[in-house]
């Protein structure tokens, strides 16, 4: 039997705001007069972010967007909202953007809530118990012996270890029927103050959720994507190059300077070893799903590994309409391969903290 991605269904929140527009919001993280407020409009235009969407915009009068979430710091002390505050708010908003990415996805897959037997859910934004699976059961209606696994705070490759877990569930009972929902409100972790990597944070992230559909069948029709292999690397001494903590005010981001160098040195000799034990050549592979965490990691991936712009087309558009929607992202860029019917075989590459790379691999 062949594990197959039968439906995939994407959300984002309802309200997005242009990246310039962004730039004068994000002000509010300085106190007044603060010099380095003065160079956010330049630096939010490097990020390769047209707009980006959040469940803290508000439409005021007219077409005027605001969020209230954030006060204005108060001095260069103040780190806004507590992570308390924070995850509360996750809790209030997570559920009604993953409902709708899993009603997507199902209807997409001509499921029916009965179907599931497998539930995973993913997430590195936010925590709470009982949560987003507990209330995914009650929203969509899955069965109440639904199978429950939850991928945490592993990061922007997050859903596909999430589905190296649907795959193995499925294999195991061919039966079984699966989603995978991944859910991230990164929003709501920004960070006050002029530290690096706290202002290309607020540059790049964004919300949104996506859920795959995952079952197996005997025949694979030749508009169905099959998931055939999965990979990971964790790359050697490279612990500190990008963490992700909880804090105090919210979860904190650290990527350091030697994340491109670590990736050029490391990702092409591992990926051509994996790719060779699968059969295949880099040459060989025809579309890339790859996690655009920002203009110059994709640059220095696509570098390495030899690859045209065209090749890294979808990620470079999904990371200009939508931002870094951290594991979710990579969810929107296989929708999008997905729908264009892009060539196969198709490599799809997500990175995190350790740092390690995570792969799949569909035919």
């Amino acid at each position: 039997m062949a594990v197959v991605i039968l439906g995939i269904g994407t959300a984002v929140p309802q309200h997005a705001i242009a990246q310039a527009e962004a730039a004068q919001l994000a002000k509010v993280f300085y106190p007044p007069n603060h010099d380095q407020a003065d160079r956010l409009p330049r630096l939010y235009g490097r990020t390769g972010v047209q707009t980006r969407g959040s469940i803290l915009l508000e439409k005021a009068d007219g077409s005027e967007v605001r969020q209230s979430f954030f006060q204005p710091a108060s001095g260069e002390h103040d780190r806004g909202p507590s992570t308390q505050e924070r995850m509360e708010r996750y809790a209030l908003e997570a559920v009604p953007l993953v409902v709708e990415a899993a009603d997507r996805a199902l209807t997409e897959s001509s499921l029916v809530s009965r179907q599931i037997s497998q539930l995973i859910t993913v997430s590195c934004t936010g925590f709470a118990a009982p949560g987003v699976d507990i209330a995914l059961i009650k929203r969509l209606g899955l069965p109440l012996t639904v199978g429950r696994t939850h991928v945490g705070f592993m990061g922007c490759h997050g859903a596909l270890n999430a589905l190296r877990v649907a795959s193995a569930l499925v294999q195991v009972e061919p039966t079984a029927r699966a989603l995978v929902c991944a859910v991230e409100l990164c929003s709501l972790h920004f960070r006050y103050g002029g530290d690096a990597g706290a202002v290309v944070a607020n540059a790049l992230f964004a919300d949104g959720a996506a859920v795959l559909a995952i079952g197996s069948v005997a025949q694979v029709p030749r508009h169905v994507w099959q998931v055939v292999a999965m990979g990971s690397c964790v790359f050697p001494d490279c612990e500190d190059a990008m963490t992700w903590r909880i804090g105090n005010h919210g979860f904190e981001m650290t990527l350091s300077a030697r994340v491109p160098a670590l990736l050029a040195a490391h990702l092409r000799p591992w990926l051509e070893h994996w790719l060779s034990a699968q059969g295949l050549r880099l040459r060989q592979v025809r579309s890339w799903a790859i996690h655009p965490g920002g203009p110059r990691l994709l640059s220095t991936v696509a570098s390495s590994l030899g690859l045209s712009g065209e090749a890294v087309a979808v990620s470079r558009q999904v990371l200009a309409e939508h931002g870094n929607m951290s594991s979710s992202t990579t969810l929107f860029i296989l929708e999008r391969l997905k729908r264009t019917q892009a060539p196969r075989p198709c490599v799809a590459l997500g990175f995190g903290p350790g740092l390690v790379v995570e792969t799949a691999l569909f035919a």
